[in-house]
This record gives structure tokens, sequence and C-alpha cells, in this order.
């Protein structure tokens, strides 16, 4: 059967695939969620949900960087990847010898298409649809509105959330304002988050992992601001970890 990935690229597959590898975390925990653990053979080093699969999967690298040699030695019938988490180039290299599927994932739209496709090429669309049907039960509508916010995924240099992101889209449904009006991931300083004056800023446990000591700085420079660290997972993750993303929006603050 040929299926389309959200780059628009066809893969074929004459049967569904019974050695995968997963190139990105939270598609790797769906993976698992969707009953496919015996056919995921590969997973990169930031691969920590469920926190055992390191410890049963190869490792092939990271997200961005790979150990071809031991792709090659797990013979995969499918590489699932994303646009955003993994290098183009290597994603070129890999599609030279294997089927790959790419995901792209900006909304929560495409978060549901690509969770459906994928149940679809991995033959497993019953256990797909309850995982949308908790979604869809889950995000009927965003948690109210709490105020202006700012996310930062970085520091030195501060890097913040933008529009044209997942976690733009999350904010959304967690009831902020994202203030940041640049798309991607932009640097910003000091002095301008402190000319933007949040109400909120949101540190993120990843990638960069924000402490507490960050908190406290932040709250020095920004007095005004609620300074609160967060689970990056739940703001970033796209895959069934976003079966937790709304309750835990309806605690923050």
């Amino acid at each position: 059967m040929y299926f389309t990935d959200q780059l628009n690229r066809t893969v074929f597959l004459s049967s569904p695939p019974k050695r995968i590898i997963s190139l990105v975390p939270s598609q790797t925990e769906l993976l698992v969620d969707l009953g496919l653990e015996d056919r995921l053979v590969g997973v990169t080093k930031f691969c920590v949900h469920p926190d055992h699969i390191r410890k049963t999967k190869k490792i092939i690298g990271g997200t961005k960087t790979y150990h071809f040699d031991r792709i090659d030695s797990l013979k995969p019938d499918l590489i699932i990847g994303n646009k955003e988490e993994n290098e183009q180039s290597g994603i070129e290299k890999l599609a030279e010898h294997y089927r790959v599927w790419i995901s792209d994932v900006k909304t929560l739209s495409d978060a549901i298409t690509m969770i459906e496709e994928i149940g679809k090429l991995t033959d497993t669309q019953s256990e797909a649809t309850k995982i949308l049907s908790r979604l869809d039960n889950d995000f009927k509508s965003p948690s109210p509105k709490k105020g202006t916010a700012v996310y930062l995924i970085w520091n030195k240099p501060i890097m913040v959330a933008g529009k044209d992101t997942f976690i733009d889209e999350m904010l959304h449904w967690a009831g902020f304002e994202n203030l940041i009006l640049e798309n991607r991931y932009p640097e910003i300083t000091l002095s301008r988050l402190s000319d933007l004056a949040p109400e909120y800023l949101l540190l993120s446990s990843e990638p960069f992992p924000f402490k507490q000591k960050h908190v406290d700085e932040f709250r020095r420079a920004l007095p005004n601001t609620r300074v609160k660290l967060v689970d990056g997972e739940l703001f970033s993750w796209y895959g069934s970890r976003l079966l937790n993303s709304m309750s835990y929006f309806q605690t923050l603050f």
C-alpha cells in the first residue's frame, strides 16, 4: 500500500512493518501506546518514555546524528521521523536505503493527523482511534484565559517559543497569550523580555533543563512577573503524551 507522510512524500509498504526505528521521542512513546513495542527495534538516546525502552531497544544515536552501521544491522522496514527534530541530510541518507515516514507537526490538528496516519501505516487503527477519541474529549475548548506569557526553551542565549510552533499552539490551549510574535525560536535579550512585561514567564524542563535557581534569577530581573518551571514534554510532545496535557494545564497557576 502507498502512504503519504506529512511532507507529502509517498511511502510504499507491502505489509504492516515488523521492524520499526523511531527517531523522535514523542513518536516512540506513541508507538508503544499503539501496542507496537515488540515491533520497535531502534530508538534514540532521548527516547525516555516509557522509561525502560532504552534498555530493551538498540540506541541508534540522537535525533540529529545517527549510527548508520547500527541502523543497517537492525534491517528496519520502516523508519519514523519528524521534519523539525531530525536533520534533513541524515533523513535523506536514510531514505536512500529505507522506507522513511516523516511527520510535520505545528498544530493540534497536525498531531491528530500524525497519530491517525501512523495508526494506518502500522495497522493499529483501532488503538489510534482510542487515543484520538480521548484527545477529542480533552481538547474541546481551551483552558480559561490566564494572561500574557513568554515560554523559554533555552538560557544564555535566551531563546523563546514563537509563532509557527507546536508550543505556541499548546500555550493557547493552556490559556496563555504568547507575546512572542516572531516565528519559530528567536533569541531575545533580558532587556527586551523586561520590556515585554509578561504576566507569566514559563521556564521549560527541556531542551534546556531550567531549575529553581533560574526561577530565582528571573524573578529578581522581572519582579512583576510570575515565573514558573513547567513540564516541557506536556507543551511540546505531540504524541500520546498529549493525553496528559490538558489536565496539567488546568493545574498551572
